[in-house]
């Protein structure tokens, strides 16, 4: 984009890192659609390479934003929008693929999908217009959420290790003992498990936090709501 042309709200939703987003929602969509509809798993390896280009994708349309300088909120809320509905599908078709029998499993990937939703919407919300990664936005969190949002590589294998426990699920769901990638697959479930127990630990924490912000900040509302007619009686 000419540095001297005026942008637009159309020249934001056509930004490199936006386009890479819608095609991240694509592929994430296409994915879930081939889950679900077949569930014996004759799609389960493209649908999978689908949801794994998607995930990457994230990355890809950070360093397009820096390198052409088109950081945007409309960005930042379709990368966020992204992520999270990317999970809540996957989880929700671990849920599906359950036998009736293994309802706890069930009850398990339900827990995770309220857990996620509801830990970054209230992150978000507290954070009182700032980015909710931000320092400023987690000054006053819980030591262990700044400290998350903090350092990048613990925030990258969280992360990263969450994302891909989910996907290492749903792989394990098709493949055979017998078969060649099952022990490797298998191995990096155990590499990347602790990262998603340590992500779910992070996520009770951020939601209590965050609501604790949210109290916090009413409380500081009535104090001064409260003071103010004394103010003004001080005044007259």
């Amino acid at each position: 984009m000419d540095e001297t042309s005026p942008c637009t709200a159309g020249t934001v939703l056509l930004f490199v890192p936006n386009l890479i987003g819608y095609f991240r929602v694509f592929s994430t969509l296409t994915a879930l659609v081939l889950m679900i509809l077949f569930p014996d798993g004759d799609y389960w390896v493209l649908a999978i390479s689908l949801y794994i280009a998607s995930f990457v994708g994230d990355l890809f349309d950070g360093m397009a934003a820096r390198k052409f300088n088109q950081c945007s909120v409309f960005g930042g809320l379709l990368d966020m929008i992204t992520d999270r509905c990317s999970t809540l599908g996957l989880l929700y078709v671990l849920g599906m693929l359950q036998s009736d029998t293994q309802n706890l499993s069930q009850l398990i990937f339900l827990f995770l999908i309220l857990l996620d939703i509801s830990s970054h919407w209230c992150q978000m919300f507290a954070s009182s217009g700032e980015h909710h990664k931000s320092a400023e936005a987690n000054a006053k969190r819980n030591p262990l959420v700044l400290w998350y949002y903090q350092y990048y590589w613990f925030f990258g294998y969280l992360c990263v290790g969450a994302e891909f426990t989910y996907i290492i699920c749903y792989c394990l769901h098709y493949l055979k003992e017998d078969d060649f990638l099952f022990m490797p697959i298998r191995l990096f479930f155990y590499m990347c498990l602790p990262g998603c127990v340590l992500k779910q630990i992070i996520n009770v924490v951020q939601l209590s936090s965050s609501c604790y912000a949210v109290a916090e900040e009413d409380a500081s509302k009535r104090v001064r709501d409260a003071n103010q007619p004394n103010k003004d009686k001080k005044l007259t």
